[in-house]
């Protein structure tokens, strides 16, 4: 018995160091001694060659025995970081769109009309609450410096909408996003389709992702693989267990079947969501957080558009805790692959904004 534990060790270790020597760099986005920086990807990641901008939120850091180490009696404050070399130096800027007192408004009707090609443009779907409430998007035409919003996201009868930013750009006025609502209980939650034709004015719901679960189907991350044909990754949860689902189209969103599993677990009972880009070359990069140890950021690869999945990369597996994750994924100009997340050196520590620089190879 002691042999065979020994081989496994032997054998994780090995895996583990082939997969690390993808990394090419780890560098810090946000750290502040005494603050949290967390949840990118609950705020968006864009890319324009080698400017990168992404949001995360900034709160105070408050250890505790359960939960988020981040003191909900003060402020929270939502950030962008951009970098215009590749990720390798951030600059931290506050979004145009918040008031004076760093908060957001509920929205108005959005006029259409609004260019999803025009090349410096960027979209940002934003929620009020994981379960209840309103969502709103925002309009940028230069690259995230300004926004134009917020305008309503339709309630589609649900008892809360809970838009994160997951898009795909189909034409000059056509956005495809991929939203989670409530379920039916009012509970976090289910995830759905919905199109606007007339950039942005009228959004039509196109179909559920799935029936809705006993545990929940959030945060989706997609892309489209052809004009009819569309692959959502989705966080999943059910019972104990904490997972990656894949989920294709082949009419343009108007059913779904499930396709596989990228990732069988994301550790803990806590989980994490996934990030999903298809690279310049065709293939596919899905990259997590793994909330039990060794904690840290993983990532797969497909080459067949998600039919199958490769060996786990362990792009890093030294936090000191399970509050990590939420990543952001894009790839640069030169065909690096830029992952964005929060994370932890220890447990007492502040949580921060930090970034890979991989290899896709």
């Amino acid at each position: 018995m002691l042999r065979l534990v020994l081989l496994a060790t032997l054998a994780w270790l090995s895996l583990t160091a082939a997969d690390t020597s993808r990394v090419v760099r780890n560098v810090t986005v946000f750290k502040e001694a005494g603050k949290f920086g967390g949840w990118p990807a609950n705020n968006g990641v864009w890319v324009w060659g080698n400017e990168i901008v992404v949001g995360f939120i900034q709160g105070t850091f408050k250890n505790t025995e359960r939960g988020h180490a981040i003191d909900g009696q003060k402020p929270e404050m939502l950030r962008y970081a951009r970098s215009l070399d590749g990720g390798l130096t951030w600059k931290i800027e506050v979004p145009s769109f918040l008031d004076a007192d760093g908060k957001e408004q509920e929205g108005t009707e959005c006029p259409g009309g609004l260019d999803f090609t025009a090349p410096d443009s960027a979209v940002t779907l934003r929620m009020v609450s994981s379960s209840r409430g309103f969502s709103r998007f925002y309009y940028s035409k230069d690259r995230a410096h300004t926004w134009q919003g917020p305008y309503k996201i339709p309630a589609f009868d649900r008892k809360g909408i809970a838009a994160r930013t997951d898009y795909i750009v189909d034409g000059k006025h056509e956005l495809t996003a991929m939203v989670t609502a409530s379920k039916e209980n009012g509970r976090e939650g289910r995830v759905f389709c919905t199109r606007t034709k007339d950039g942005g004015k009228t959004w039509d719901f196109v179909a559920w992702v799935g029936p809705e679960p006993e545990g929940f189907s959030i945060m989706p991350s997609s892309v489209r693989l052809s004009p009819s044909r569309i692959l959502t990754a989705i966080r999943r949860k059910e019972g104990p267990d904490h997972f990656i689902d894949a989920w294709v189209t082949d009419d343009n969103g108007k059913s779904w079947k499930f396709l596989n599993k990228p990732a069988e677990s994301t550790g803990g009972s806590v989980g994490n969501p996934p990030s999903m880009i298809r690279l310049k070359d065709g293939r596919l990069a899905i990259t997590y957080g793994y909330r039990s140890a060794p904690y840290g950021i993983r990532a797969r690869i497909s080459t067949d558009q998600g039919v199958t999945w490769g060996t786990e990369i362990i792009l890093r597996d030294d936090a000191g805790t399970w509050d990590l994750g939420y990543p952001r994924t894009v790839q640069r100009a030169d065909g690096k692959i830029v992952t964005i997340y929060y994370f932890n050196d220890h447990k007492d520590q502040e949580r921060y904004i930090a970034a890979t620089i991989w290899d896709p190879k």
